[in-house]
């Protein structure tokens, strides 16, 4: 594994019936989590989701991919130098 790499994993929810899966995933990968904040948006039907993780690159990389991948999620990471 790589060194531990600080990130903020921006998630917009299109559709709230993802929702179950991305707090699945969250959980899995809760050891590298260090907070979180959820955000509804009602008048545009959306969530807005920061995450804050500390985590090898691999796992920010894995992590933020099989969220991305669910159907109406958006998922981008930003990562620190540190």
């Amino acid at each position: 594994m790589s060194e531990k790499r600080l990130a903020v994993l921006s998630i917009i929810v299109e559709d709230r019936g993802a929702s179950a899966e991305i707090n699945s995933l969250l959980s899995e990968y809760g050891d590298y989590i260090l907070g979180r904040m959820g955000v509804p948006y009602k008048e545009k039907k959306v969530s807005v989701m920061s995450v804050i993780v500390d985590a090898p690159t691999e796992i920010i990389n894995t992590l933020t991919g099989k969220i991305g991948m669910l159907a109406g999620v958006t998922a981008k990471t930003l990562m620190s130098k540190v």
